[in-house]
């Protein structure tokens, strides 16, 4: 029986109808039903007419509510993946001539824990510009449709950077990496979906939440024994630039009262102009710039006081274990 996107469907289990929203292959559709999209496969829908030829031909009759409620039928769940959350991938198909080709790649995350959890994803194309982002949080056994990559995109490896964090459990340390797939790695998965008529293909992020490392708490202080001696020259080192700066606004100044964002941002900028000068007339070779994630305003315009220097030989704002994706690392040349 064929179907095209846009007819109406129903499902043969539940008796639930529907839409056609996309063809995936020969066998599979994806259908909505109740505003919810999932495939399914064409031997599990059927056309409704039949359905409705038959229930304007039943006389209304006067229902009685029966002593005995007869159980409700057991319907096929199709097995969950393991427990985890996961990053899902997929293709969608358009027909062709010899054999149908992959035009979108459809992009989900599925959390298969019972916390919630908050999550922040963005996709980084090889020139570091985003190309979407998104952050929420996802309820447990939660899944949730991200977005779409022309099937071009996704050959040239782009970057998927996430940050996973417990909404349950605070003692819970945050969960972070970037997941990059290499072209022959996403036409083996293509290729393995064909075989076994499946969907989707997926890679777990996490199986579950570490907790914390606990703070080792410090020795017991013990005062230095002072010594009747002349007091040294001052260190020449110690006007040196430190290795990083932390732009974050309370870092900078004890109180923001009454101050408005550009305000801030103007106090930003100083410092980290200062602590530029201070790096390059001692011929450092890097530095770090800690600017926070938020709406990357900051960040930005970090990045074009960069661009204006001379001196700077490159920057990045890769994940690190110790910032996340919230700092920029600085090379010089001199």
């Amino acid at each position: 029986m064929k179907f095209s996107i846009g007819d109406r469907i129903i499902l043969k289990q539940t008796g639930e109808e529907g839409h056609v929203t996309a063809y995936i292959n020969q066998d599979m559709f994806e259908v909505e039903v109740n505003g919810v999209s999932f495939p399914v496969y064409k031997d599990d829908i059927d056309h409704p007419y039949l359905k409705w030829f038959t229930e304007n031909k039943k006389k209304k009759t006067v229902q009685s509510i029966p002593d005995v409620l007869p159980l409700e039928k057991q319907q096929f769940r199709k097995p969950k993946l393991a427990k985890g959350v996961y990053l899902s991938f997929m293709p969608e198909y358009k027909p062709d001539v010899f054999e149908d080709e992959v035009s979108f790649i459809k992009i989900y995350l599925l959390n298969e824990l019972p916390n919630a959890v908050y999550f922040q994803y963005q996709v980084v194309d090889r020139n570091q510009q985003t190309v979407f982002k998104h952050e929420g949080k996802l309820h447990g056994f939660g899944h949730l449709y991200l977005h779409a990559l022309p099937f071009e995109e996704m050959s040239e490896q782009p970057r998927f950077r996430w940050e996973l964090t417990d909404a349950d459990d605070a003692a819970n340390a945050v969960a972070t990496d970037t997941l990059k797939i290499r072209p022959q790695k996403l036409f083996e998965h293509i290729n393995t979906l064909l075989q076994s008529n499946e969907p989707t293909f997926s890679y777990l992020l996490i199986d579950t939440f570490l907790p914390k490392p606990k703070e080792e708490k410090p020795d017991k202080f013990v005062p230095p024994v002072k010594h009747n001696v002349a007091k040294p020259a001052k260190d020449w080192r110690a006007s040196l630039p430190r290795f990083e700066i932390d732009l974050h606004i309370e870092n900078l100044v004890p109180d923001t009262k009454g101050m408005s964002n550009a305000d801030m941002l103007q106090i930003q900028l100083k410092a980290l102009s200062s602590h530029l000068q201070a790096v390059i007339s001692n011929r450092q070779e890097r530095t770090i710039i800690i600017h926070g994630l938020g709406k990357g305003v900051l960040r930005d315009e970090v990045h074009k006081v960069l661009r204006q220097i001379p001196e700077v030989s490159k920057f990045s704002n890769e994940w690190q274990g110790q910032y996340g994706f919230g700092a920029t690392e600085v090379w010089f040349r001199y």
